[in-house]
C-alpha cells in the first residue's frame, strides 16, 4: 500500500482569498458572515450568508475557458492554482503526467435557473449559448478544470451533499493508496448565490439572527437557531509518498485514515450511530488509538439536532479522551459541498501554525457539547494528528485523519 501525502493547498473562502489570509482570520476568530439585503427582496426568511467575491479571471484564462465556468468553478480554479503552485506542479508537468481530479460538488443552480428563465422568455433554446451546458451540469468543476489543466488521470465529480469535499479527498486517498494514481487534485466547491440557497431557506434551516450576522453561526451553543450558508473553493494536492519524494516536493501532511457510513435513517435529520461508525472505521483504517487524535474539526453546522447528535457521537467514540473540538463553521457558516475539503485545509493551517482556532459564539454550550473540550478562544497548542468530520443529507458521513509527515 502506498502512503498518501498532501503537497499543496489552495483556498478561496469568506475567511480569505488564499491560505495566508485565511490563517489570520482563523487565528483571530474573525467571522466572514454578512447580511445580504437583496435576499430579502427575493422573499428569503434569512438574508445571512458567508460573503465571497467573484474572482476576476479575465487576463488569467482565455475566454473559451472562462465561459464554461460556473460560479463555483471560478472559486475552484483559483484555489487549484494556489494549490498547484505550492505543490510545485506546473502546466508542463500536468501535460506530461497522468494527474487526476476528484472534486466535490452537488449543485449548479444559478446556471440552470438562468438558462430556464431565458428559454421561457425568448422561446428559443439556441439563445442559451454553447457554454450553458458546461456550467449547468453537476460535474461542471471537474469537466472544466480537467480541460483547463490538461489532466489525463481519473476525472469525476463526488456528489455527496455536505460531505462531498471530504469524500473527494477520501476517494483520492484510496486510489493513490492502492496504486491506481500517483497525483490527484481533490477538493470541493460551493456556489454562494441566492438561487442555490433558496430551498434551504424554505426549509427554515437558516439562522434569523440578522441584527448580528457575525454572531449568527453558533455551533454547539445552547441558543443556536440554524445554520448560515456560505461557499467558495478548496483544493488539496494528494500524491503518493514516492511521487512526492521523486519531485522533492514539500510534504504538508499525510492522510492516514478515511471512514464513511450511511445513517440508514431520516433523509435530513442526522442520527448518532452513523457518525459513530464512520469515526470508528476511520480510526481503524488509520491504525491508531483514539488518544492519538489531538484535534477534531467538527461538522457542527449550528442546527439544534445536528450539533447535539455529533457531540454525542464524538463523546461515544472518544470518551474520557478529550481532544480539542471546534467547528470552524462558527466563522465561515456552512460551506456545504466545499466544507469537507475547506475544513481539512483550515485544520492543516492550524497544525502548521500550532494553534486551534476558536469556536466563536460559544456563550453557553448545550448539555451534550459540555462533555467535549470546545475552546471559545484561540489555543496555542501543538497538533500532530487531527480528524475532520463531514455529514450530509441522505445520511452520508465521512471522517478523515491527517497527521504531520514523518519519514
Amino acid at each position: 500500500m502506498n502512503r498518501v501525502v498532501i503537497t499543496g493547498m489552495g483556498i478561496y473562502s469568506c475567511l480569505g482569498k488564499n491560505t495566508v489570509e485565511v490563517k489570520e482570520s482563523l487565528y483571530q476568530g474573525k467571522s466572514g458572515i454578512v447580511f445580504d439585503a437583496p435576499r430579502k427582496d427575493m422573499g428569503f426568511r434569512s438574508a445571512l450568508t458567508g460573503m465571497v467575491e467573484r474572482p476576476e479571471l479575465k487576463g488569467k484564462l482565455k475566454r473559451r475557458d472562462r465561459i464554461g465556468l460556473a460560479e463555483e468553478g471560478e472559486y475552484a480554479y483559483v484555489a487549484t492554482v494556489e494549490a498547484l503552485e505550492q505543490a510545485g506542479i506546473d502546466l508542463q508537468f500536468l501535460e506530461d503526467n497522468e494527474v487526476g481530479i476528484l472534486y466535490g460538488n452537488d449543485s449548479s443552480a444559478k446556471a440552470v435557473i438562468e438558462a430556464a428563465e431565458l428559454i421561457k422568455e425568448k422561446k428559443d433554446t439556441t439563445l442559451v449559448g454553447s457554454a450553458s451546458i458546461f456550467q449547468s451540469m453537476n460535474s461542471t468543476v471537474t469537466m472544466n478544470l480537467a480541460t483547463i489543466f490538461k489532466l489525463k488521470g481519473v476525472n469525476f465529480t463526488i456528489s455527496g451533499a455536505c460531505a462531498s469535499g471530504s469524500h473527494s479527498i477520501g476517494m483520492g486517498y484510496f486510489l493513490i493508496k492502492h496504486g491506481l494514481q500517483n497525483q490527484i487534485i481533490c477538493g470541493g466547491a460551493q456556489e454562494i448565490n441566492a438561487y442555490s440557497m433558496a430551498s434551504f431557506d424554505g426549509l427554515s434551516a437558516f439562522s434569523t439572527r440578522e441584527d448580528q450576522p457575525e454572531k449568527a453561526s453558533r455551533p454547539f451553543d445552547e441558543n443556536r437557531d440554524g445554520l448560515v450558508p456560505s461557499g467558495g473553493g478548496a483544493t488539496v494536492i494528494l500524491e503518493s509518498l514516492e511521487s512526492a519524494r521523486q519531485r522533492n516536493a514539500t510534504i504538508l501532511g499525510e492522510v492516514i485514515g478515511y471512514g464513511f457510513s450511511s445513517n440508514g435513517d431520516h433523509i435530513s435529520v442526522p442520527n448518532v450511530d452513523g457518525p459513530v461508525r464512520a469515526l470508528e472505521l476511520c480510526l481503524k483504517d488509520a491504525g491508531i488509538d483514539r488518544r492519538d487524535i489531538d484535534y477534531i474539526n467538527a461538522h457542527a453546522t449550528s442546527t439544534p439536532v445536528g450539533d447535539m447528535n455529533e457531540a454525542k457521537s464524538i463523546h461515544r467514540v472518544f470518551g474520557d479522551h478529550k481532544p480539542y473540538v471546534t467547528s470552524t463553521k462558527s466563522m465561515t457558516g456552512h460551506e456545504c459541498w466545499m466544507a469537507g475539503s475547506s475544513e481539512i485545509i483550515y485544520a492543516m493551517i492550524m497544525m502548521h501554525n500550532s494553534f486551534v482556532a476558536p469556536n466563536i459564539n460559544l456563550d453557553s454550550p448545550c448539555e451534550e457539547a459540555a462533555q467535549l473540550n470546545i475552546p471559545a478562544k484561540t489555543q496555542e497548542t501543538k497538533i500532530d494528528t487531527f480528524l475532520s468530520n463531514s455529514f450530509g443529507f441522505g445520511g452520508t458521513n465521512a471522517s478523515i485523519i491527517i497527521k504531520k509527515y514523518q519519514d
